[in-house]
């Protein structure tokens, strides 16, 4: 990692590293350390603490205020803001992060906030792509290969586990937590916890089953798929309530991992449940 601006044109090697890209009109703090091959575009600010991966791309305008971690062969795009104070009446000027994986993409207008004395952090995963205009809040915590649709807005505190698919317009209450592979329906207002596996849409949102085509496409066994399946019916299509049901599916259904997960998720909520 390297700090200073360099100059437009072809990236210069230096003894078999590719030294990154900077174009003239970037501000670059001193402090700021950049990867090989980087490559930063007009009317981009880096302010202090920053560290961009090897091979990340910056477009044009992209703003990156302080404290945060980009990892390597990512791409934002242009106006995305990252790393700016949290929106908290609480936050008084602590030290604290933005931490984003590798391979992430974060395209146009998007905005992610470090976090608070609460956390320290928010942090987003690898492999994620976050459209235009989402807005990652202060100490949120999205997990790898992550979806997130245009406009879709997370309060602070929110946690997204790997493979979630969150579609455009969706609004995440604070503190709410969002299970593995679950898929949230466009327009949707999640003021409580979904669980793992399930599909959810609506204001007020309601279950509609598995997320079946999502559980396929990623190679979630057929055995895994049709425990899941009776999983479910048990606790949300029965007539017990959540506690009766959840100590049935205990007795009743095949101990594998995607049902643990699934009942352990439920078990530990502290919003309440989706359903």
């Amino acid at each position: 990692m390297s700090g200073g601006a360099q100059t437009a044109g072809h990236p210069a090697e230096s003894g078999g590293s590719v030294e990154p890209r900077i174009h003239p009109t970037a501000l670059v703090d001193p402090g700021a350390e950049l990867g090989e091959g980087v490559e930063i575009g007009p009317w981009v600010v880096l302010g202090p603490g920053v560290r961009i991966g090897a091979r990340s791309t910056l477009a044009a305008g992209v703003l990156v205020e302080r404290n945060t971690v980009v990892g390597e062969d990512c791409h934002i795009s242009k106006g995305a803001v990252l790393g700016t104070d949290p929106q908290d009446r609480k936050f008084s000027g602590e030290e604290s992060w933005l931490h984003v994986g590798d391979r992430t993409v974060i395209r146009e207008y998007a905005t992610l906030n470090r976090g608070t004395s609460a956390s320290g952090e928010t942090r987003v995963g690898s492999d994620c792509l976050l459209m235009a205009y989402t807005h990652v809040a202060h100490d949120c915590r999205v997990g790898d290969h992550v979806t997130i649709s245009n406009a879709t807005q997370m309060a602070g505190h929110v946690v997204v586990e790997d493979y979630v698919t969150l579609s455009g317009l969706v609004a995440i209450h604070q503190f709410v937590r969002i299970g593995t592979h679950a898929f949230v329906g466009g327009g949707s207002r999640i003021p409580q916890d979904v669980p793992p596996y399930v599909r959810v849409v609506g204001n007020p949102p309601k279950l509609y089953g598995l997320n079946s085509v999502g559980l396929e496409r990623r190679g979630i066994s057929v055995e895994a798929r049709n425990l899941l399946k009776k999983t479910y019916r048990i606790l949300f299509l029965s007539n017990q309530n959540l506690s009766q049901a959840m100590a049935r599916a205990r007795e009743e259904v095949e101990d594998i991992h995607e049902v643990r997960v699934f009942l352990d998720f439920i078990r530990s909520s502290e919003r309440g449940i989706t359903s």
